[in-house]
């Protein structure tokens, strides 16, 4: 069983990153950065400060670097900067204003406008409100609009077999149970029992037509702010075009996750500003359950020491959420048992 670790990535300080690259920001951003602030939150060691400048002004700075040959970290800020460079209009005002970009000496590093610090946790029912209506306005601005070839249109239909291959795959069921430790028994029990209704609602999202939307796909409290009754978001590498109910299903089950409101009252609240096809909503609830079934018992990463821990509680919320959308025997006994 892996074993929860609040331990942060390790992430270089601002005299690690090299003077060309630095000479470089305060060139572009046509003033001395005075104060550098690491700023946690992700699962990977990137490079990210908020940057005070000479003059007053502040910055984001997101970057990346070498890294050694063994390492298991795979990155790249080349898809994101085309999303900044070329979805702009389409993301703003909810994504942060891009200013810039420097390549020098294996860096890569973005400039944007800077949002501030974290401000979402802990979850109440306001926030959570206002986020999910934000979310909602920036989902209408592009349903079921015309979007570039470019942006990828297949994110979400891996989630519609999880299921299938827990099924399939031998001892996969065993090693979702064993999460649970001592309710390994009930577990297997209800997974077991469960699995033919949860790969059949799953289904759906491989098959799913149009009309879509422009998607964050990866939107949690750790690459959001709100400000005032808007939801600002940022980290776009995955941004794809797919469903709107998958987009909100994973918004709404992270928020779950950390505490805040239900999944189907953060639904709710979305609905109120975008209609959803139920039928989409149940199949993506189903959909995210079995990716993190799928996922949350590999190996720790020691690179991304919070990974696994953030995936068990994302299970136990949205296989929760599953059971309830779905009319499944509640499953709280042994997913109490699972560790954060």
């Amino acid at each position: 069983m892996a074993v929860t670790s609040d331990r942060r990535e390790a992430k270089p300080s601002w005299s690690m990153v090299p003077a060309t690259v630095r000479r470089e920001v305060a060139r572009i951003l046509q003033a001395p950065v005075a104060r550098a602030v690491r700023a946690y939150g992700g699962y990977r060691p990137s490079a990210t400060f908020r940057l005070l400048l000479a003059d007053g002004r502040r910055c984001f700075f997101k970057g990346t670097y070498p890294l050694p040959a063994s390492s298991v970290v795979q990155w790249s800020l080349a898809q994101e900067e085309r999303v900044y460079r070329e979805l702009g209009q389409l993301i703003q005002p909810w994504a942060p204003a891009y200013v810039g970009s420097v390549r020098l000496d294996g860096w890569h590093a973005l400039l944007l406008e800077d949002l501030g610090g974290r401000n979402v946790l802990p979850w109440t029912t306001g926030k959570a409100e206002r986020a999910a209506k934000s979310y909602a306005q920036f989902h209408q601005t592009t349903h079921g609009h015309s979007l570039p070839t470019w942006v990828s249109r297949e994110r979400h239909l891996r989630f519609g077999a999880y299921w299938h291959q827990l099924g399939a795959e031998n001892g996969a069921l065993d090693r979702v149970a064993s999460l649970a430790g001592p309710e390994a028994g009930a577990a297997r029990r209800w997974l077991e029992e469960s699995l033919p209704a949860l790969r059949q609602a799953a289904e759906p999202l491989m098959s799913v037509r149009e009309p879509f939307v422009l998607m964050h796909f990866d939107t949690r409290s750790d690459n959001i702010r709100l400000q005032g009754e808007l939801l600002r978001i940022f980290d776009w590498p995955s941004a794809a075009v797919g469903p709107h109910e998958f987009e909100l299903a994973a918004f709404a089950q992270s928020i779950e996750a950390e505490n805040g409101p239900r999944g189907e009252d953060v639904a709710r609240w979305y609905t109120s500003v975008l209609e959803l096809r139920p039928h989409l909503l149940d199949a993506s609830i189903a959909g995210i359950a079995g990716y993190f079934a799928h996922r949350a018992p590999r190996p720790t990463v020691e690179e991304l020491p919070r990974l696994r821990s953030i995936q068990r509680r994302q299970l136990k919320a949205s296989l929760a959420w599953a059971a309830r959308a779905l009319g499944l025997p509640e499953p709280t006994s042994w997913l109490f048992a699972v560790p954060d």
